[in-house]
């Protein structure tokens, strides 16, 4: 199916519900939909043609939504941008994509209007929130749809190869890349993620709080097909997020992992009712398993976690609640460590660099093939190429599977260190230092060493008012890991650098240690 035809599905359904809860305001089904029907219709009345970008540039606001499925339903292709992001680098997206719509908050207006100076392509821009240096108010530009049709862009199979989505990869290699999301991924990733994340749950109350601009967009649009209630956070407030889980009875939630690390270390993160939750999903990178100890611990036998990338979103494999508790509780404790086992619409093998398929239990590049696959990269077929060798996706991370099928993810391709010889994966190290009870965050690096080549460096941030010295936090990996993987140094620093996703920036903690080198491996 088309993208939007999930949330008219959906919304046929609930036409009375209420879809969306946001600061004072609220919206149902009926009302979200005839805004999306107005925003459609106005793109069109304004001069919209065929498949072209159409932006979204906002912090958490109930209009993002109306906008995404306004857009999809116009038939435009809708570009998340990341407001976190410095100027320079979404203007140097929007050319790339040739953007030639966007919406903003005019919390931002200072920035759209450097944006508008340096991309040509743009011809339209509406202000979200008011009417804003001559840009129409998102009521104002609905308002100039009335009378306008939009055509019947579907067919009878959905357009499953028409481009939804042009969502920008993280970026951290280099500029971003922009992922060509497709119907048929999109519906894909929609009907894998409430298969396995719904549950038993009639009415689901979805808290967002994470940025509606990455998974947390995307995970909304999902539930929305559910006929789900969405609370949208402005932005994630650790307190504010545990009393909303009491407030609303919330169901459903996603969050990052620094974000349940920020819930698990609040002081009052036991003084709420969480006996509502029935799915806890965490994506985004891998969770410290000892975290995830304590998540049952506190918020019940409800967290699950999956994996996957822009380039196939979201749910490649699925680490069930129940499989968590146990694990939790002492049954198959190592699964912890998994991200679950491959979803039904992809296959998953581990790789080798030659291209081939590696058995049970030995490292290499987890690969896949399947519906949940995107359409490779916007204008750049060598780099689509290189992603698409021995005719499997190749995710750049490195993993493994066990004999029962559960993917264990080891690091990042890129994040490989290698010392004397030997490959050390950044993530192993990482769990190993996390399973301290006084480190808050960690991350880890190899910088350059004379005889090894590369020695490890793990930058620690602590909890607060507790110590730790760098000799405890050595000898303890050294335990788990061995002395070859175990950190050399430990740097002890008041936070980790994150990218504007939130994920650790390896490059800019990398960088003082290798800027005079030659090359950025010993």
């Amino acid at each position: 199916m088309r993208a939007v035809d999930y949330f008219d599905k959906g919304a046929e359904t609930n036409l009375d519900r209420t879809a969306i809860i946001a600061a004072d305001a609220s919206w149902s089904y009926r009302e979200m939909r005839a805004a999306t029907e107005s925003i459609a219709s106005a793109l069109w009345a304004g001069g919209l043609r065929n498949q072209e970008p159409a932006g979204i540039y906002s912090h958490n606001d109930a209009r993002v939504l109306f906008c995404m499925l306004g857009i999809m339903r116009a038939g435009a292709v809708w570009v998340p941008i990341n407001y976190r992001n410095a100027t320079d680098a979404n203007v140097e997206y929007m050319n790339y994509v040739e953007m030639t719509w966007l919406f903003y908050h005019s919390q931002f207006r200072d920035s759209v209007r450097e944006i508008k100076q340096r991309v040509p392509s743009l011809r339209g821009v509406i202000c979200l929130d008011c009417e804003d240096e001559g840009h129409p108010s998102l009521d104002t530009f609905m308002e100039r749809g009335v009378g306008a049709e939009v055509p019947d862009w579907g067919d009878a199979y959905g357009n499953i190869d028409r481009i939804a989505g042009m969502v920008p990869t993280g970026g951290t290699t280099g500029p971003a890349k922009g992922v060509r999301v497709t119907n048929l991924a999109l519906g894909t990733m929609t009907e894998m993620a409430t298969h396995y994340w719904r549950g038993d749950v009639e009415h689901p109350v979805c808290l967002n709080t994470a940025p509606l601009s990455h998974a947390a967009g995307v995970l909304a649009f999902v539930m929305c097909s559910l006929g789900a209630t969405n609370v949208i956070m402005p932005k994630f407030d650790p307190l504010e997020v545990l009393r909303n889980i009491e407030r609303y009875q919330v169901t459903h939630l996603y969050l990052p992992p620094t974000a349940l690390y920020n819930l698990l270390a609040h002081p009052q993160v036991r003084n709420f009712d969480y006996s509502s939750l029935r799915g806890v999903l965490l994506a985004g990178s891998p969770v410290a398993p000892d975290k995830l100890r304590s998540a049952v611990e506190v918020f019940g036998p409800c967290i699950c976690q999956s994996y996957g990338q822009t380039e196939a979103p979201m749910i490649l494999t699925f680490l069930d609640c129940k499989t968590i508790a146990a694990a939790a509780a002492g049954a198959h404790p190592e699964r912890l460590a998994s991200c679950g086992k491959p979803t039904l619409a992809v296959r998953l093998a581990i790789m080798d660099e030659a291209g081939r398929i590696l058995p049970a239990g030995e490292r290499g590049e987890i690969v896949a093939r399947g519906s949940l696959v995107c359409g490779g990269y916007y204008k750049m077929p060598e780099a689509t190429a290189e992603i698409r060798t021995h005719g499997w996706h190749h995710t750049g991370d490195i993993g493994y599977m066990d004999e029962e099928g559960y993917v264990y993810i080891v690091d990042r391709k890129k994040d490989m260190i290698i010392s004397g010889g030997f490959n050390v994966y950044s993530a192993e190290v990482e769990a190993a230092v996390m399973a301290l009870p006084e480190v808050y965050e960690c991350a880890v690096i190899g910088v350059p060493h004379d005889t090894w080549g590369e020695a490890v460096k793990a930058f620690v941030v602590l909890r607060p008012d507790v110590s730790l010295s760098e000799a405890v936090i050595i000898s303890h990996c050294k335990q788990k890991l061995g002395g070859v993987k175990a950190p050399k140094s430990v740097e002890f620093c008041d936070e980790i650098p994150k990218t504007a996703a939130g994920k650790i920036d390896r490059k800019k903690i990398r960088a003082p240690y290798w800027e005079h080198a030659e090359r950025q491996v010993h």
